[in-house]
C-alpha cells in the first residue's frame, strides 16, 4: 500500500523530511538516495539539482538546515550497492501516475522506495514496507491510502 498526508493539522508542513523520517522510525543514512526534481524552500542548504546523495549526507542536512521541500522525490537505493543509471529522473509536479495508476511503484530501478513531496501541501509514500507505513499511520492518523485520493 502506498500512502498520502494531507489536510492534517499534525504537521508545521507537510513537506518537512526530518519529521516524516523520524514517524517512519527510518535513518535516512540506512539507505544512499537520488534526489530529484528539486523545488525546496530554506536557501543554500540542499542543493536544487538532481542529484545523488549518501544517507549520512543527507540526514546531516535534515538534521542541521529546516528545508520545506515545494517538490522533490527521495529514491531510497540499497546502501553501497550500485547506482542505476538515470534515463528519466522521478518527478512528483506534473506526474499523474500518483493520481490514474492504482498501485505505484517507485520511479528509479532499483529503488527501495521513494518518498514524495507534493506542491508543499502533501507527503506521498510509495513502496515502503509495511512496518514503516504502520508507524507512519500511527503518528498521522489523518494519512490515507493513495488511492483514495481523489484527484
Amino acid at each position: 500500500m502506498n500512502l498520502i498526508l494531507e489536510d492534517c493539522a499534525q504537521v508545521p508542513y507537510f513537506t518537512n523530511m526530518r519529521v516524516v523520517f523520524d514517524a517512519l522510525e527510518l535513518n535516512a543514512s540506512d539507505f544512499d538516495w537520488f534526489v530529484s526534481d528539486i523545488e525546496h524552500a530554506g536557501g543554500d542548504a540542499f542543493c536544487s539539482e538532481d542529484h545523488w546523495i549518501s544517507g549520512e549526507d543527507l540526514e546531516r542536512a535534515l538534521l542541521s538546515n529546516d528545508i520545506q521541500f515545494v517538490w522533490a522525490v527521495f529514491s531510497a537505493i540499497p546502501k553501497g550497492g550500485p547506482r542505476p543509471a538515470i534515463h528519466e529522473p522521478p518527478y512528483a509536479d506534473g506526474n499523474p501516475a500518483f493520481w490514474s495508476d492504482p498501485s505505484p511503484r517507485p520511479q528509479l530501478i532499483g529503488a527501495l522506495f521513494e518518498i514524495v513531496c507534493w506542491d508543499s501541501s502533501a507527503t506521498i509514500l510509495v513502496g515502503l514496507p509495511d512496518a514503516a507505513l504502520r508507524r507512519f499511520w500511527h503518528r498521522f492518523p489523518d494519512s490515507k491510502p493513495l488511492n483514495a485520493a481523489p484527484r
